[in-house]
């Protein structure tokens, strides 16, 4: 049998899942109100998160230029700051900001993420057109088209990630993140549907950064800027685009230097129902507590035994956690925590704070209040199950539910009742429910840097959609400036 020694070098056609996301965000018209009201709570709730995140020194020691100093004329604000950027680096900023505390809206399927992260492209990219049009004398754009960007990112992430599970091969969501912001940033920026799939060509071709930084025993704050890093690099990878730079049509595809063949073993993207708003029409919000999502509903459950074992705590034998195999997988470990990264992604540590206090809040997290020796106590008496219904009902797509349980055995033969949620807040079977206190959520989150009136300003401003979606980019990122 003669040897291989030589590649047929033929340009192939494009592959076909990049221009099928290249086309959506092209073409699509999204037509759906509970899509543009949902992406306004979105938008909010985002925004609120990245202004608690100032509070944060590890977080802001982050932010603003490379070069101190460097002032953009016509370029990016960043919200809570006075910064002015480029939209490279205005992405890292604005995406850092609202994925800090970890409790912006979540997409949970075979990967999970939160696309509402795209906002780091979006605002960045949409904020320095619109200053550019103003200083060219034509019209900014609108927050309606931040809305449309927002339901497309939502999209292409979350329908990406329904069964393709990159989780499983060691790789991290924010890849995801990449590709839905590089998409839409291309979109943005006047790209075709033809420069949108070379974009994403190169996007691809990045791969995907490990996730160890989010699992023990490496668990630490790059899980917290690392959605911020890839809408930065998917604005960039849109401006080389842009300038003329070539995709490479058969990135996935590829035998042997493929995405296919060198990442995912072979195996092709899933993409198990067409591209419309259904992502955002479903997200989940983080609204009680900012907390890795696989254990809101956990927490949920501490908080309704607290009455009745915050008197009976040295009297506890064992507290019995059932969950889905997702938590088990990636939040379930013993052990020292040694950062407020490592406590955030710790189901034990979440449940045995909030059977200590009642509640979760970000400060929960951090060193000073993690000394208290009652924690660690609590959690060496807990046991992680995994339910088999659980795990089906997460990945069902009439009910992607996240539920949990809790039952707490007393050392004198006595137990609680098990305590079950199996949906949280956030999720959308709770929505009449939920979006009150998601108002709440971003009132208590500007109230940290901002005035009472600064802040009854901006939550009237977001309970009226029409005039929500005609502000200019530019008028809404400079009244969240300072």
């Amino acid at each position: 049998m003669a040897l291989h020694t030589v590649d047929v070098n033929i340009k192939p056609t494009q592959d076909t899942e990049l221009v099928t996301i290249a086309d959506y965000v092209s073409h699509h018209e999204v037509s759906s109100e509970l899509a543009y009201t949902t992406a306004r709570y979105c938008l909010m709730d985002a925004l609120g998160c990245a202004i608690l995140a100032l509070q944060y020194p590890a977080c802001t020691k982050l932010l603003g230029p490379i070069i101190p100093g460097t002032f953009v004329p016509v370029g990016t604000r960043v919200p809570g700051t006075n910064f002015m950027l480029d939209p490279i680096l205005g992405a890292f900023n604005i995406g850092t900001l609202v994925r800090w505390l970890d409790f912006n809206d979540t997409w949970l399927a075979a990967e999970w993420g939160h696309p509402s992260d795209n906002l780091g492209a979006i605002l960045a990219v949409a904020d320095y057109l619109s200053r550019k049009r103003l200083a060219e004398g034509s019209e900014p754009l609108s927050v309606k088209t931040v809305f449309s960007a927002m339901i497309k990112a939502h999209e292409v992430q979350g329908i990406l990630a329904l069964e393709n599970g990159f989780n499983r091969l060691g790789l991290d969501h924010v890849l995801l993140v990449k590709i839905a912001s590089t998409a839409v940033a291309t979109h943005l920026l006047g790209g075709t549907s033809e420069q949108i799939a070379d974009a994403l060509s190169q996007a691809w071709i990045d791969g995907a950064c490990l996730r160890t930084y989010r699992h023990a025993p490496n668990t630490g704050s790059r899980k917290s800027w690392a959605a911020g890093d890839a809408t930065s690099r998917a604005v960039r990878l849109a401006w080389m685009t842009l300038q003329g730079e070539m995709g490479y049509p058969s990135a996935l595809t590829a035998k042997k230097w493929g995405f296919y063949d060198v990442v995912t073993r072979g195996e092709p993207l899933r993409l198990p129902r067409p591209f419309g708003s259904y992502v955002m029409e479903n997200v989940l919000f983080k609204i009680s507590f900012p907390a890795e999502f696989h254990a809101q509903t956990a927490v949920e459950c501490a908080i309704k035994l607290y009455p009745l074992i915050k008197d009976k705590l040295d009297q506890i034998e064992k507290i019995v956690l059932t969950t889905q195999e997702s938590a088990v997988r990636i939040i379930s470990k013993s052990g020292p925590l040694h950062n407020p990264a490592d406590r955030d992604h710790c189901l034990q540590y979440m449940v045995a704070v909030a059977l200590l206090h009642g509640d979760l809040k970000a400060d929960y997290y951090e060193n000073t209040f993690a000394k208290d020796p009652r924690i660690d106590q609590l959690r060496e008496k807990m046991i992680v199950e995994e339910d088999k219904q659980f795990s089906r009902d997460y990945l069902d797509p009439e009910k992607r539910s996240i539920a949990n349980a809790i039952q707490i055995y007393f050392k004198d033969g006595s137990e609680t009742d098990k305590v079950t949620v199996e949906y949280p807040i956030g999720h959308r079977k709770r929505r009449e429910e939920g979006i009150p206190l998601l108002y709440q959520k971003f009132e208590a989150n500007l109230l940290t840097h901002f005035s009472k009136d600064k802040v009854k300003e901006l939550t009237a401003l977001f309970k009226d959609q029409p005039s929500l979606e005609n502000l200019a980019v530019n008028e809404l990122m400079d009244m969240f400036a300072s």
